[in-house]
């Protein structure tokens, strides 16, 4: 992110900021536009959401007052320097723009929304890692080859992950492991219900916060960060050690070295590294091992690095520019996806049953070796849209299979661009498989 705050500096000068327009005005929404009100060379142009009220607090938590705001949908002059809100997300490619920025949190809204802002020239940045998972790599050829820029964020832990990442990687140095801490107790069973009081209190939603606790958002995010770098589960769900800084090296090694790890190679999460995230990385030459010891960095073999904070979607626009000024994503599928988040049956699910998404009362999210996950036509969580039906009876804990479900009606988008993105990368399973 070197000399960002300059170049930002000169489009202030110049009169020509970064317009952006934000598609979800809820926590991560409102947080990042009231971060893009305090800088320069960019402005909040546009915002969408179910509810317009909210869609316009975010244009004021980013400057503008309530005045100044015009309404989209009634066709306001798209050469008025006036902020705009919305409920139709596609109207946004309609009005002036640089960068779509999406945080519904809905993986099958988000797809749709970053296809429309792929389609219409703009670049696309995603703070919705549930869309990423599921779709992303799919997302990213279509973005270049349209010639614009399709990235995850800065700030969630992905992306955080993902530049300690490149550092090591750049240097030449031999990652081990890359991952987060996980904020969150570990409860697969969590529900909105169960987690109500909790939510209430922290100003969450309920289905947002199960979603975190059932342990799916860290399986999502730890996908978003496998493809993005090649790394893998070591095994379904990662092991999830419990450790502190003093100790996670020496439980994230080898078993033949006294860790929990089958290899090296991976992505993880460990309880009690909370909220930063780490990379594990190796060298085996002299002189730079005796450098990490002089400079304090452990003995060896293996060191750490670790940053103990992600500031979420404050940090959303610095990609937001990276985007714009440099033509290059903070984290992206490199291709063919190597992780897999699928849906796991939270209790009994009996045929006839709906799904009722990420963070509900039916499926929890896995991670897993893609690999795996498409030999067995294990189920995407990103395509466990509400309303999915279950045609096959599935016990608790056991992981959903493409057989085991259908669309009702019209098939979701986001069920389209999975089966063309299986397709394009020769990884399909079979169209008996995806019905409606």
């Amino acid at each position: 992110m070197l000399n960002i705050n300059r170049h930002l500096e000169k489009r202030e000068r110049a009169g020509s900021p970064i317009r952006v327009g934000l598609v979800g005005a809820g926590q991560m929404g409102q947080a990042f536009a009231a971060q893009i009100g305090h800088m320069r060379g960019m402005r909040l142009a546009a915002v969408c959401d179910l509810d317009p009220t909210r869609a316009a607090d975010a244009l004021i938590a980013a400057g503008w007052s309530r005045e100044q705001i015009a309404d989209l949908d009634a066709k306001p002059s798209p050469d008025t320097d006036a902020p705009v809100v919305t409920r139709d997300a596609e109207r946004l490619t309609e009005w002036p723009l640089d960068v779509v920025v999406e945080a519904t949190g809905d993986p099958d809204a988000g797809a749709r929304v970053a296809l429309a802002a792929i389609e219409a020239g703009l670049h696309v940045v995603m703070l919705n890692a549930e869309a990423d998972a599921t779709v992303g790599p799919w997302l990213a050829v279509q973005a270049t080859r349209r010639g614009v820029v399709y990235t995850g964020s800065a700030g969630d832990e992905p992306g955080a992950a993902k530049e300690l990442y490149d550092f090591c990687d750049a240097l030449g140095f031999e990652v081990l492991v890359a991952g987060k801490g996980k904020n969150n107790p570990l409860d697969h069973a969590a529900t909105p219900q169960t987690v109500h009081a909790e939510a209430l209190r922290r100003g969450m939603n309920p289905k947002m916060l199960a979603a975190f606790v059932d342990g799916t958002k860290t399986m999502v995010e730890m996908t978003c960060l496998a493809n993005a770098t090649g790394l893998v589960p070591d095994i379904p769900g990662m092991h999830g050690v419990e450790a502190n800084l003093d100790t996670v090296l020496k439980k994230l090694c080898l078993v033949a070295e006294g860790g929990v790890l089958g290899r090296y190679g991976v992505v993880e999460y460990v309880r009690g590294l909370a909220p930063g995230v780490f990379v594990v990385f190796r060298t085996d030459h002299p002189v730079t091992l005796t450098t990490l010891r002089y400079v304090r960095l452990g003995d060896g073999p293996n060191f750490l690095l670790y940053r103990p904070y992600h500031l979420t979607s404050l940090e959303t626009p610095l990609s937001v520019a990276r985007a714009v000024i440099y033509g290059e994503p903070t984290i992206a599928p490199l291709g063919a996806p190597v992780a897999e988040t699928v849906a796991v049956a939270k209790r009994d699910l009996r045929p006839g049953e709906r799904l009722d998404g990420l963070g509900g009362t039916t499926v929890y999210g896995l991670c897993i070796e893609a690999a795996h996950a498409q030999r067995e036509r294990m189920l995407p969580i990103g395509l466990a849209v509400p309303g999915t039906r279950v045609v096959r009876p599935v016990g608790k804990g056991e992981v959903l299979t493409y057989s085991d479900v259908e669309w009702v009606g019209d098939e979701p988008l986001i069920v389209k661009l999975r089966r063309q993105q299986d397709q394009h990368f020769g990884l399909a399973p079979s169209q008996e498989a995806m019905h409606s």
